[in-house]
């Protein structure tokens, strides 16, 4: 076999390779999309049901506390507050307050609800979206931070972060008949290409 015949092989080879090699390549990047993807996603769920399960439960009051027997009628904006435009890029924020019940419940990071975790007898978790604080320099970030809110146990405010890739946050009441629904809207983002919205609608348990 000469040197032509090579080169000529050799030609006929790359020719049937390329596609195989872009194809595989193409293979990659769209493996690698699906899985953010699906990272996005279960960190979505995640945030969603922390920020339902703080919503349902916001207002409740103990049967046996001292509070419970005055506080009957208070106003539901004393249990449940939303700030609008307060966040990154605009995200908006909320701060929920309860009282502790008898059982085991936790707060937006895991921590048991206890009497040395409350002010004025009352537990309080807040969900808002900050800047990344923990970012390289020069490296592109991918969207803000979910932040969670809640108290230690000297009873004052906490920040921890829950997750990256948050794009907005919204939160709005909607109009019912009877009771407080809101809506919650949250965009992910991984910074690049990826870009999802997901919406769910809670309702409180005790706030009429």
């Amino acid at each position: 076999m000469n040197l032509l015949e090579c080169l000529v092989g050799l030609a006929l080879s790359l020719a049937l390779v390329a596609p195989l090699i872009k194809n595989s390549g193409e293979f990659i990047v769209k493996q690698i999309q699906y899985e953010k993807s699906q990272s996005l996603t279960a960190e979505a769920d995640r945030a969603l049901e922390l920020i339902g399960r703080a919503i349902r439960m916001a207002g409740y009051q103990n049967a046996h506390s001292a509070i419970a027997l005055i506080g009957k009628n208070a106003s539901s904006s004393n249990y449940i507050q939303i700030q609008k435009n307060s966040g990154y890029r605009g995200s908006d924020s909320l701060m929920v307050k309860q009282e502790i019940s008898q059982g085991l419940d936790f707060d937006c990071i895991g921590n048991a609800l206890s009497k040395e975790r409350t002010k004025n007898n009352l537990a309080h978790q807040g969900f808002l979206v900050d800047q990344q604080a923990s970012a390289p320099k020069g490296v592109k970030v991918n969207g803000g931070s979910l932040i969670c809110q809640s108290l230690d146990r000297q009873g004052r405010i906490q920040n921890t972060t829950l997750m990256n890739g948050i794009h907005h946050l919204s939160f709005e009441a909607l109009p019912v008949s009877a009771g407080k629904v809101f809506k919650v809207k949250l965009e992910m983002t991984d910074g690049a290409s990826i870009h999802q919205r997901f919406e769910r609608t809670f309702a409180t348990r005790n706030l009429l």
